[in-house]
């Protein structure tokens, strides 16, 4: 018997296959990054945070750039905005660096390393965000 699939997945595959692809090739940025900049074991994880501010920033100058100047297609939002920018930016290994830090005896140093993450990705969407709406202002005067 031949298993029958939900009657939208077939219409979710190119989706579910754009994501996949961006994801991939941000995961593969990011692990460039880790490569390039490796942390030690027990060291501030500034690769990391430095990889999902950047993301952050990235994503505020999309957003706003597929929301508010360009009519994309369809897939774009889901392969640079989930896929690419969602495996560029790695929350799961900033929960492993903390935990890291706290097995390496320095909790006060994770904990820093918790908000200054939080603190710096909030800021680098806002910036990126206001910046870019300022560009675009900018050029149509």
């Amino acid at each position: 018997m031949t298993p029958r699939l939900p009657g939208r997945l077939p219409a979710q595959l190119p989706t579910i296959a754009v994501v996949s692809l961006g994801g991939a090739t941000g995961a593969s940025a990011r692990y460039g990054a880790a490569l390039l900049w490796p942390t030690a074991p027990g060291a501030f994880p500034w690769t990391t945070l430095l990889v999902n501010a950047v993301g952050c920033a990235v994503i505020g100058v999309f957003m706003v750039v597929i929301t508010e100047v360009w009519t994309a297609h369809h897939l774009v939002r889901p392969f640079f905005g989930t896929g690419v920018l969602g495996g560029f930016t790695t929350f799961s290994t900033y929960a492993v660096d903390f935990q890291r830090l706290v097995a390496h005896g320095r909790a006060g140093t994770g904990a820093a390393y918790l908000g200054l993450t939080l603190l710096a990705a909030f800021a680098a969407v806002w910036s990126a965000v206001w910046a870019t709406r300022r560009v675009r202002v900018w050029r149509q005067t």
